[in-house]
């Protein structure tokens, strides 16, 4: 960064457990970006936050914060069922807006902040800081040039565990706050990942159930997908694993296994390639040659997201980037729904599923 550039001025939303994740990215590039104020209805619960990390500015309300302080910058770790609310009053306040998982609950929201972003220049991004890891940046390179072959089969698995003392916590579990289940709060990062690297979707079809937990929304589900370069893939999202907790992910190329095992970020070393037994040790070395080694995590696309910011571009997190991804899991709560398969783009106005994942609630 040129150090004649002003950092961004930036604000919190939301001072729950994901919103330490998003100052511990602040100040990791705390020379691109200041920390200006935070904003939280709980008022015993922000003065805590904001004492733990030097925060003068604190508000319970949200205009009052906006017209105060003037982010450039709001980062929304709420409880889902109100990103689209708040990220719309940010915009019009003139900030961009980064939200966190799921950041929006249906594609009409979606389409709607599309207008928002027309009419105010700024742009809203979800958080999708695996696509912003070193190595599945470069394994997505490799992919798309062919260089391992041409995908032919992959897995996505979220093996997770979250007992009834996390869903006794009054939003989660339920369609109206949480806005899913396994699918929207756990498995989400796995499956928008598995599907950026294996390339665009084009039909899926899933099931979902609620085993072991007392909640409305999905505690499983299970899904098969067919990929538009003709690939097919396998997925499944679960909170009832009670031990030995990862993300996986297997994809099967015609030259080479790639693996993953994690648990909410990555690393370079946790990647395994696994050539045929034909493939010259030249050619494997440049697969494994990792150009740079930046974990999967917020800081990651929260320092992209900065140079977006800069250049005045669209980040990839938004618009289409965005959409992809809750076109995707709310294709997989239809299929559930219907027992049918779904096809990518078929979900539009008029349909219940483009109102909300549900489809009914």
């Amino acid at each position: 960064m040129n150090s004649s550039k002003k950092p961004i001025r930036a604000a919190i939303v939301g001072t729950g457990f994901i919103a330490h994740e998003h100052i511990q990215a602040i100040l990791k590039a705390n020379d691109r970006i200041e920390l200006i104020a935070a904003m939280e209805i709980n008022e015993t619960a922000l003065h805590a936050f904001c004492e733990t990390y030097g925060i003068s500015n604190r508000y319970t309300d949200l205009e009052t914060m906006l017209e105060e302080t003037r982010p450039q910058l709001v980062h929304i770790c709420t409880p889902p069922a109100i990103h689209y609310e708040i990220g719309v009053k940010c915009m019009r306040a003139g900030a961009w807006v980064w939200g966190e998982k799921p950041a929006l609950g249906s594609l009409k929201e979606v389409d709607q902040i599309r207008k928002v972003e027309e009419e105010t220049g700024t742009y809203f991004s979800s958080v999708y800081q695996w696509r912003f890891g070193s190595a599945g940046g470069h394994i997505k390179r490799l992919i798309q040039e062919e260089a391992m072959g041409k995908p032919l089969t992959g897995v996505s698995q979220t093996f997770w565990y979250r007992d009834a003392d996390y869903y006794a916590v009054p939003w989660r579990g339920k369609w109206k706050t949480e806005l899913g289940g396994a699918s929207v709060s756990q498995g989400i990062h796995a499956n928008d990942f598995f599907f950026w690297l294996m390339g665009d979707w084009n039909e899926v079809s899933a099931a979902v159930e609620t085993l072991d937990r007392k909640i409305e929304v999905e505690d499983v589900l299970m899904a098969m997908v067919k990929f538009e370069n003709g690939a097919l893939g396998q997925i499944l999202n679960s909170v009832l694993a009670p031990n030995r907790n990862e993300s996986y992910l297997r994809l099967d190329l015609q030259k080479c296994t790639v693996e993953c095992k994690h648990m909410y970020q990555y690393k370079n070393e946790d990647w395994i390639f696994s050539p045929k037994n034909d493939v010259s040790e030249e050619e494997v070395s440049r697969w494994r040659a990792i150009d740079g080694d930046q974990v999967g995590d917020h800081y990651a696309q929260l320092s992209y997201l900065l140079d977006c910011m800069e250049q005045g571009t669209r980040p990839s997190s938004s618009g289409d980037g965005l959409r992809s991804s809750i076109e995707f899991v709310t294709s997989l709560y239809k299929s559930a729904v219907t027992k049918s398969w779904v096809k990518r783009g078929s979900v539009v106005e008029g349909d219940p599923f483009y109102e909300s994942f549900s489809g009914a609630h």
